[in-house]
């Protein structure tokens, strides 16, 4: 009798995949749900809404996931489980960023790169063999969408953004040449985390900068309140030429370290400890008297070092004028080193780029599944706290 009914539902499910626009994509993202509720139940120890002894874990809602596949795209309403979380293993199988690193195999070998390095690359990424065809299927898609991602249009007004650079070596004219990349991440009034732009600077200068910050302009943006960066040549200069009304904070982190290069090895720690208490004061007056504390204790040991702080100590405590954002995140570029880092840690695989293009491709493709990941997660800053420090901002003006 259950295998009569079985065949019964079958039947009638696929008589409804039949009358919908893309029968087979729908009958993918059916099996692509079923797997996943199968999978949670096998996690937590139990089916949803069971009690059983045997349970180990429990679900706390869905998220929506975006999945390309050969059949078209798919929204994937992803299970979520309290603890230890979930991903389907389909999509740990198949990421956007490893179409990207196949192409970047296939640019290799395009680009002269030995067999044996890219037989290297291919075999860390599971590949066996790759055709002209597949390759091409591939990066069609792919181009389009990091295209349409670096292109998107932006909100007006942004409370914070952190910019940086991430270096790499890249095939240029058959010469190995070192390029920056920046990246600039936000958070937006809602308090959620965005990658805003990645773009690709043979130079740092108050010209690149501008150039930079006009694209931002182009796609929306009218108001950042506050931009947080290492002090690289030319952004101050072109932040008021692009974004008047922005206030830049030069990252403590970066600022510190500036300071203490000044510093005898031996004496680092101790100096470094004391220095860190001055952008932990509960407020701009306890940071300024700390830091003439320090002068005046360190002005004859380590006069380079304090006349350093004393040049870029104005800039560094610019984040004491956004009372109601946490201190932590909007006094250094701390958040985006993260991203850098686990960004370099993943393309390392690669080595030399083929090309600019290539590398631009595979980093905005893990910083698109990043953004997608954060539209899920909890606000990166209170976004209450946002809306009371933009009264206090702006109303009060």
């Amino acid at each position: 009798m259950a295998k009569k009914n079985d065949t019964a539902f079958f039947e009638n499910k696929l008589l409804d995949f039949v009358t919908t626009t893309d029968p087979l994509l729908e009958m993918l993202q059916w099996v692509m749900d079923k797997f996943m509720e199968i999978e949670v139940a096998h996690k937590t120890g139990a089916e949803k809404g069971i009690h059983a002894q045997s349970r180990t874990g429990y679900r706390c809602g869905y998220r929506i996931r975006r999945f390309d596949t050969r059949l078209g795209t798919v929204y994937l309403s992803v299970p979520q489980i309290r603890q230890g979380g979930y991903i389907p293993f389909f999509v740990t199988e198949k990421k956007r960023s490893e179409q990207a690193l196949i192409q970047v195999v296939q640019e290799c070998w395009l680009n002269g790169v030995s067999t044996r390095k890219i037989e290297h690359i291919a075999k860390k990424l599971g590949i066996e063999s790759l055709s002209a065809s597949e390759v091409s299927q591939i990066n069609s898609s792919l181009d389009q969408m990091v295209d349409e991602f670096r292109k998107r249009r932006l909100e007006a007004e942004y409370p914070v953004i952190w910019v940086d650079a991430l270096y790499e070596k890249i095939r240029d004219n058959h010469r190995i040449v070192g390029k920056a990349v920046m990246v600039i991440k936000a958070v937006n009034l809602e308090g959620q985390q965005e990658i805003l732009a990645v773009e690709p600077m043979e130079n740092e200068s108050e010209e690149t900068y501008s150039a930079l910050f006009r694209k931002l302009r182009e796609r929306g943006v009218e108001k950042v309140w506050l931009c947080v960066s290492d002090a690289h040549k030319g952004l101050q200069a072109a932040i008021r030429k692009t974004m008047p009304g922005t206030t830049w904070q030069r990252c403590k982190v970066h600022f510190m370290r500036n300071i203490l290069a000044y510093v005898r090895q031996k004496d680092k720690e101790k100096v470094g400890a004391r220095l860190k208490l001055i952008w932990k004061a509960p407020d701009e007056k306890s940071a300024r008297a700390l830091k003439d504390d320090f002068c005046e204790e360190y002005e004859k040991s380590f006069a380079k070092a304090v006349e350093c702080l004393e040049e870029g100590f104005e800039d560094s405590v610019q984040f004491y004028a956004f009372e109601e954002l946490d201190s932590r995140k909007i006094s250094s570029t701390n958040t985006l080193e993260r991203l850098n880092r686990e960004i370099r840690r993943r393309s390392s695989v690669v080595g030399i780029f083929p090309s600019t293009n290539a590398y631009i491709r595979l980093i905005t493709s893990y910083l698109l599944e990043y953004s997608e990941d954060w539209q899920t997660e909890r606000c990166y800053i209170n976004a209450t706290s946002i809306k009371v420090q933009k009264e206090i901002l702006f109303n009060a003006a």
